[in-house]
């Protein structure tokens, strides 16, 4: 196993516990992001607890703030805070941990919850960066059934007319959301489609599960140059726990004692 993808796994080991303990969270969706996470603050990313105040680290944006539980786990397992406190308190009264991401957690760049508003705030990051003449590159990562909302296409659109290549956007496509699949409950089509439109370079990712291919896309993605670009990572809802795989009913859920033992025993034997 690669040392990215074992440390996705042991993140996964974390956000079961951080969920388990609060009775709260968003798991399916948290086990399907986690290697995104990974690879963008395990390699891809200039950020670090040592840089987050300094101008030129690079920004990262949870567009699909609902996923906040395994945010918090890659933040506190890079360093910027003790990670058993969010393991503790997550979602618990006068918790800085809450249900969706608050800047008032050292390392997360901007309130979000309400969806479509990421990929807007991206854009204003990264055209910052080019006035100001930062080097600086800014990422959102989005859900499939976010892309429903609207305001995500102005940004899409005003991304490509300025050609921000500073700016890299992924699309979490686990095909799930909280009332059915994607294509239930908004078709969105062919999104590859949509984002050439708008002027983007587009990278598919057979398996946005596997931490190697998402990591040599988001290195193509810094190597394109005159315009944003968008990885379309195909991914899991659930990934790594058996019976929260492709399971509507995991987008938000309780897990019991025995579900809880379960999840643990089948990561534990993953990193075994």
């Amino acid at each position: 196993m690669d040392r990215l993808t074992r440390k996705a796994y042991e993140l996964r080991r974390d956000v079961i516990e951080e969920v388990y303990r609060s009775k709260a969270g968003h798991i399916g969706g948290d086990l399907s992001v986690i290697d995104i996470l990974t690879v963008l603050y395990f390699e891809v990313m200039n950020v670090s607890p040592q840089n987050w105040k300094n101008d030129d680290r690079d920004r990262f944006l949870l567009s699909k703030g609902h996923c906040t539980d395994a945010l918090y786990i890659t933040l506190g397992d890079r360093g910027f805070f003790d990670k058993q406190i969010a393991i503790d308190t997550f979602s618990r009264f006068g918790s800085e941990f809450i249900g969706h991401p608050t800047m008032d957690v050292p390392g997360i760049e901007m309130n979000s919850g309400s969806l479509g508003h990421g990929l807007s705030l991206g854009v204003g990051m990264a055209l910052a960066a080019r006035m100001d003449g930062r080097s600086y590159r800014t990422y959102v990562v989005l859900g499939d059934g976010e892309m429903a909302e609207g305001s995500n296409y102005e940004a899409m659109m005003a991304a490509g007319h300025y050609g921000l290549d500073q700016l890299c956007a992924t699309v979490d496509l686990n095909g799930l959301q909280i009332s059915g699949t994607t294509d239930e409950t908004m078709k969105s089509n062919d999104l590859g489609k949509k984002f050439r439109a708008f002027g983007w370079n587009v990278i598919e990712v057979e398996n946005g599960n596997d931490c190697l291919q998402l990591l040599a896309a988001y290195k193509e993605a810094e190597r394109k140059k005159g315009c944003p670009s968008v990885i379309l990572a195909h991914t899991t809802k659930g990934k790594g726990v058996s019976f929260m795989e492709n399971q509507k009913k995991w987008h938000h859920g309780v897990m019991t004692e025995e579900q809880y033992q379960k999840a643990v025993k089948e990561l534990e034997g993953v990193l075994a």
